[in-house]
């Protein structure tokens, strides 16, 4: 398996508009049409401008696939041309991609 963290931080005062636009169109609609199963999403205490969620893939070749074909899905351009008419939500986003180091390790 393969594990993703993303970590979102909203432009400047888009931070509402970039939560909603991932609660209410990416986590529901685009990501399980695209095989992109979510298992968490966190907000950080003292920064309201962060979003930061995990992923899980069975391979990197499905994880590839998967971004791809998102990225690539009219109806998310759509969507993302929509809430951008004044521009960018996002300020930044980092990806950190991890694979299990230790098989069969099971943390209680």
């Amino acid at each position: 398996m393969i594990y993703e963290i993303r970590v979102y931080e909203a432009s400047d005062g888009n931070a509402e508009a970039m939560k909603a636009r991932f609660r209410n169109e990416v986590a529901k609609r685009f990501f399980p049409s695209h095989g992109i199963e979510l298992l968490g999403v966190f907000e950080t205490p003292d920064d309201a401008s962060r979003l930061t969620y995990l992923t899980r893939f069975k391979s990197e070749d499905d994880r590839a696939r998967a971004w791809a074909a998102f990225g690539a899905d009219p109806a998310w351009r759509a969507v993302k041309a929509a809430t951008e008419t004044n521009g960018p939500l996002l300020k930044t986003q980092t990806v950190s991609v991890l694979s299990p180091a230790l098989a069969g390790l099971l943390l209680a």
